[in-house]
């Protein structure tokens, strides 16, 4: 996916929800702070997204631009529609949002996760693609390790997460940078 396309959801899912305001969660979260983020990091066909204002719709974006729809079909990317605790974020990571919006949104807003909030919203989970997407970052230096170790403990979770959480981020920056390839 490309900014133009999250342009593109976003513009259909506010007209789907009636809604202005969207948040968007997930690895394409990427481009509102990046609008030319490498490919590496823009693999995934899909936006996580919800109307910030009510997330009871998120279905019904689901339904209309969802995955196997005619959306999907015709134009080959689309909105998966979630919930606010599809992802677990630090404190105070409504502050940092980063807004797409202009003429290709038609006067919607998609608001990003900042990305220090995306990588640590992945090492929750920590499957091998969020590990791959993690390293690309990293790699890329498009966070510092020190806003990430800061944020750890405001994230939601227990202290043996967090634990784990902070050893990843260490043992990940310190690997050599050319065995970061994602």
């Amino acid at each position: 996916m490309n900014r133009a396309q999250l342009e593109h959801l976003i513009r259909a899912a506010s007209a789907i929800c009636g809604e202005r305001d969207l948040i968007i969660l997930g690895s394409q979260a990427i481009l509102g702070q990046f609008p030319d983020a490498p490919r590496t990091l823009r693999v995934s066909a899909e936006a996580d997204l919800y109307p910030r204002d009510r997330p009871d719709l998120a279905d019904l974006i689901d339904g209309a631009i969802g995955e196997l729809s005619m959306f999907h079909d015709r134009f080959g990317y689309y909105a998966q529609g979630v919930g606010p605790n599809t992802a677990i974020l630090p404190a105070g990571w409504q502050a940092r949002l980063v807004p797409i919006c202009g003429l290709e949104t038609q006067g919607a807003t998609g608001w990003c996760l900042e990305i220090h909030d995306l990588l640590l919203s992945k090492y929750v989970p920590f499957r091998e693609k969020d590990e791959a997407y993690i390293l690309e970052a990293i790699r890329l230096r498009l966070v510092r390790r020190s806003k990430l170790l800061a944020l750890v403990p405001t994230m939601p979770i227990g202290a043996d997460q967090q634990a784990r959480i902070t050893a990843q981020i260490c043992r990940h920056f310190r690997l050599p940078r050319s065995s970061m390839k994602a």
